[in-house]
């Protein structure tokens, strides 16, 4: 048996945010009990230079992203104190809104005495202005096990006259004061605007409407989304026209092997459409939404099940309005990586306009550094920041051509589709995800090596000539295996990060076509340190048998894993994403 490997490693030499905080750590011994040491002693140790987030503290949602149509700018936010944020004219460098990371929007008005939660931007709303539309909260705790209590969650507006550095609340009660009548709602926030013409047709809307479609659910009922539609000019009145997508309560997408499950609740739900190029406004309706789950089939139990998914599907009219999905996949399958926020950054954008990008929909993922603030005993203090921004994703539709007609090609209810259909072999269509390209090119401009291909003779780990000496780098892989390797169940991969004390292992494993992150050994200080967890972290990819020359082959495993400090990414075949800490 044999495997033909070749791997070219590109070491990252772009740098979005750095700092000079400085400690006197041995990082060539065993680590103490991490909590012992000084505050802020390990804010530069697992830092990343690549990703987005804060100056220090906690960073959330990423939320509220637009495109400047004055300046062309990209505006990407998060949660921090509020909603905070920066720009970004090539999706590699960015420069905060306000000093410090300051945020531009707080809570403490009339509509939200206790928070402020996720918001959409309409980029030419309220006098032609960004105009964020946000969860305004006024009672807590809010969480899908509990009753809720009526009033917690409102929809309200704020504008901004300063280009984005500060969002201005209106003096007036909340756009949307309540959830729809006689509801007993588990959650409804995180507003996200959008425009849709397959939508304007469906239900005979202006063209150019603007929609909110808010997530949430329904105590013993199930998950769903609310859509509401613009009603004037000013924003200032949205019409309900129902729950246009639910699910029942803790169902999954077929089996739940491609696509998770819908819990009991919907949060952070996007709306937009693509074709196989990106962005398209008449493309097929997407979404990209959070769900809350628990393992009890029945009786709600708090738990720390968060999945990311995405689902296609289309938009029926007949006498109610509905979204109904015909394939779902999960955005990102890491423990960690959670709340995908994005928007359309057109081609007149200043990115789009660089590298001669189409229109495309840009997505940010959260990982949390906490595993939502379950992870207790992290040394909080001495890192003095929590969580990051993953890197920027653009999503489209992608064709999988020339695949053999088999079973594994005919599952059902799975994260593809069949959009051709042949003699002996077909097309298959699913979401596109890959690392925005132009983040992927700063990644990928500094200096770099090739290893050149390994054949071995047993499945295994790839050795290289030459390994990364940097915490930072990129590594592209190609792995190719015989048509056995699917009946053996062999796995095959690669180390990063291997000293005498750590290493982190990636690998492919047919027996449940999974790519694995082996964390079992990735970080020393999980031994003495409670918080840094080492749960080793999986996500499924089939590899289909393809036709090449009219012969069958098993599909190359095309990798791109990033290491950025304490972040790795991997990415593979266009349609897959895994993101974890390696810390």
């Amino acid at each position: 048996m044999k495997l033909s490997t070749g791997i070219s490693v590109i070491l990252a030499n772009r740098a979005v945010a750095f700092n000079l905080h400085k400690s006197h750590i041995d990082y060539n011994s065993a680590p103490p009990n991490l909590s012992t040491l000084p505050n802020a002693s390990l804010f530069d140790t697992w830092r990343p230079r690549a990703h987005l987030l804060p100056p220090s503290g906690k960073i959330g949602d990423p939320c509220g992203q637009y495109t400047d149509p004055k300046t062309g700018l990209f505006h990407v936010g998060w949660l921090h104190d509020g909603i905070a944020g920066a720009t970004t004219d090539d999706l590699a460098t960015y420069q905060d809104l306000n000093p410090n990371g300051a945020p531009s929007i707080i809570a403490g008005g009339k509509n939200d005495p206790l928070a402020v939660f996720d918001g959409s931007v309409i980029p030419n709303g309220i006098d032609g202005m960004p105009t964020l539309l946000y969860t305004s909260v006024s009672y807590l705790p809010i969480h899908w096990s509990i009753p809720y209590t009526r009033g917690s969650e409102t929809q309200s507006l704020a504008v901004s006259y300063d280009g984005g550095r500060n969002f201005t609340k209106l003096s007036q009660g909340p756009m949307i004061p309540s959830p729809p009548f006689a509801v007993n709602v588990t959650a409804f926030r995180d507003p996200y605007a959008f425009q849709s013409p397959v939508l304007d047709k469906a239900i005979n809307s202006t063209q150019g409407t603007w929609y909110s479609a808010i997530s949430g659910g329904v105590h013993d009922v199930g998950p769903c989304q609310f859509l509401y539609r613009q009603h004037d000019t000013d924003f200032q009145y949205w019409e309900y026209l129902g729950q246009w997508w639910n699910e029942p309560v803790n169902t999954t997408w077929g089996n739940g092997d491609w696509a998770g499950g819908w819990g009991f609740n919907f949060e952070v739900g996007n709306v937009f459409s693509l074709n196989t190029d990106g962005y398209s406004e008449n493309g097929e309706v997407f979404m990209t939404l959070g769900t809350e789950g628990s393992e009890a089939p029945i009786l709600p139990q708090v738990s720390s099940i968060h999945d990311m998914l995405w689902v296609a599907g289309n938009i029926t009219n007949d006498g109610s309005l509905a979204f109904n999905p015909t394939m779902a996949g999960v955005l990102d399958w890491g423990l960690s990586a959670y709340a995908a926020a994005g928007k359309v950054l057109p081609a007149s954008s200043q990115a789009a306009a660089k590298s001669g990008a189409p229109d495309r929909f840009i997505s940010y993922l959260w990982l949390t550094g906490d595993l939502y603030e379950l992870a207790k005993g992290f040394p909080t203090a001495q890192q003095n920041w929590t969580g990051t921004l993953l890197l920027p994703r653009e999503l489209n539709v992608r064709t999988i051509p020339n695949v053999v007609d088999n079973e594994l090609s005919r599952e059902s209810l799975a994260s593809w589709r069949v959009s051709r259909e042949g003699t002996g072999d077909v097309d298959l269509q699913t979401m596109g995800i890959s690392i925005a390209r132009e983040t992927y090119s700063a990644l990928t401009s500094g200096p770099s090596f090739v290893e050149s291909g390994k054949t071995l003779s047993k499945a295994g780990l790839v050795a290289f000539n030459t390994s990364p000496s940097s915490k930072f780098f990129a590594l592209a892989a190609n792995i190719s295996f015989p048509v056995s390797a699917r009946d053996s169940g062999i796995q095959a991969g690669f180390q990063v990060l291997s000293s005498g004390l750590e290493s982190t292992t990636i690998y492919y494993q047919f027996s449940n076509e999974s790519i694995i992150i082996d964390r079992s050994n990735t970080s020393a200080a999980a031994k003495t340190t409670d918080g840094i967890l080492s749960d080793n972290e999986a996500g499924r990819l089939r590899l289909f048998d393809v036709l090449e020359n009219e012969k069958e082959r098993i599909e190359t495993l095309e990798l791109t894993v990033v290491v950025d400090n304490g972040v790795l990414e991997v990415y593979a075949n266009g349609r897959f994403a895994l993101s974890t800490w390696t810390r």
